[in-house]
């Protein structure tokens, strides 16, 4: 049971505007009145996410690449450099002439180059440009900068407070040789163009499990969204992880599941497919096979349920589904009896010894499990397959029979055009004209006799 739900922000929580999809705020709301701890798990500063915390009530926001944790009222944990790589980094940088910003709980001190990479005009122009020339301009202003200015990071006065995180611009190729000079400080990155600092073990990960100690959640209980590098380690950490459409390759390879982008709904969608939430983004998929299509109408009028992206039943669902189709069998088994209770005992007796005889036979081959959803479906395709073959067998041509269970099934809608329950066992209740328009017995025995007549003329 997922009992919180954590959302990086850029390329996962907002789109490429920055604004936060109306899909996304539906979800989080119907999450929120069934108690789901709704929090953030982002590399930007805490001063930046007191807006949006505001704005969609969340319980808690992990900053700083899990270095600065807190609610709107409260910090929980604040895990700052100790003074000594401070010295080091703002040495470097300023020896080095690297663009650099220190992150305190309140502001972001330093690079103004940062300063604009990270603002919302940079990221909405950004997001209409191709990512080769976006970094390419990047990168190329950032060495004119180098050029020009010789920053002494060393004198800033934002060195003498707590500082939780510092970025600097280096390419991909430069981090290496960065971590080797700083090996008392932890770097992760979420674009191609600057890295982030923290202190030595933090991560998105560790601030997360933080938060949930708080909350008494276990790590298991928890679902987390996200697209970049830094999302890597949090999606593998928690019980399910979602890697966003638009994510960057690694990441999905690591995800329970990928959803749609963050332009297309992706966390309402992931949220149906986990049964999180009862609203559907994606639209209602149909069969060639009309069988199905009418089925299906049955879950969508009765349970508000359709599955709309393929998704295993977990062995609970499963052992539920079996239920179903054992009664069925049971029944078929009576029907074959015709009153015979000896024959029926005999029957059941040997639907025991079938059942174990398979269990047998399945242990015997040492099957793996290595796609639950391919395996599953084999054995339902096959399940359907002998079901048709038994009326071959028995002759029966199952087409109008089937449009008559449906509309018997779909006759158990009241006149206020919803479907009523019994309290105690929760079966649905028939109307009270029900047996006499619906019954499907008389209507399955007079296109019996039909097809009978037919075929003998």
């Amino acid at each position: 049971m997922i009992k919180a739900v954590f959302f990086d922000i850029d390329g996962t929580l907002v789109n490429r505007n920055s604004r936060v999809l109306d899909s996304t705020r539906k979800a989080i709301q119907e999450l929120q009145k069934q108690g789901v701890i709704i929090g953030l798990a982002t590399g930007r500063s805490p001063s930046y996410v007191q807006e949006i915390m505001e704005n969609l009530a969340l319980d808690v926001a992990v900053t700083c690449n899990g270095q600065y944790v807190a609610s709107l009222d409260q910090v929980i944990s604040a895990r700052a450099f100790s003074k000594q790589p401070i010295m080091h980094l703002a040495e470097y940088a300023s020896k080095n002439k690297r663009e650099m910003t220190f992150e305190t709980a309140s502001e972001m001190v330093g690079s103004r180059l940062i300063a604009f990479g990270n603002s919302k005009i940079a990221r909405f122009l950004g997001s209409y440009m191709s990512k080769s020339f976006s970094n390419g301009l990047k990168m190329g202003f950032q060495k004119i900068v180098r050029n020009i200015k010789n920053k002494d990071y060393q004198n800033n006065p934002v060195l003498r407070e707590e500082i939780y995180q510092v970025i600097m611009v280096a390419t991909v190729e430069e981090q290496p040789a960065l971590e080797k000079e700083f090996q008392e400080c932890t770097f992760t990155r979420s674009n191609p163009y600057s890295v982030d600092i923290i202190p030595k073990g933090g991560s998105k990960l560790k601030g997360i499990e933080i938060a949930c100690a708080h909350f008494g959640i276990n790590m298991k209980e928890v679902m987390v969204f996200g697209d970049a590098l830094n999302d890597i380690e949090m999606i593998k950490g928690a019980g399910i992880g979602v890697a966003m459409g638009n994510a960057d390759s690694q990441v999905k390879e690591v995800a329970d599941f990928v959803t749609q982008s963050n332009e297309k709904d992706g966390i309402a969608i992931a949220l149906k497919h986990y049964a999180l939430i009862s609203f559907n983004q994606l639209p209602v998929f149909y069969s060639k096979d009309s069988s199905f299509n009418k089925v299906k109408e049955f879950h969508l009028t009765f349970d508000n349920c359709s599955q709309e992206i393929p998704k295993p039943f977990s062995a609970e669902q499963a052992g539920f589904r079996a239920d179903f189709k054992i009664e069925e069998l049971v029944e078929f088994l009576y029907a074959a009896s015709a009153n015979h209770p000896e024959v029926f005992e005999g029957q059941i007796e040997l639907l025991h010894e079938a059942i174990d005889k398979a269990k047998v036979k399945i242990e015997n081959k040492s099957t793996v499990v290595t796609d639950v959803l391919v395996q599953e479906v084999d054995a339902m395709v096959d399940l359907l397959y002998f079901t048709y073959g038994s009326f071959v067998l028995m002759g029966v041509d199952p087409h109008r029979i089937f449009e008559i269970v449906h509309e018997a099934n779909m006759g158990k809608l009241w006149p206020d055009d919803t479907a009523h329950y019994d309290e105690v066992t929760g079966k649905i209740l028939k109307p009270a004209n029900w047996e006499e328009k619906y019954a499907p017995e008389p209507k399955i025995k007079a296109e019996i006799k039909r097809q009978i007549a037919e075929r003998i003329k």
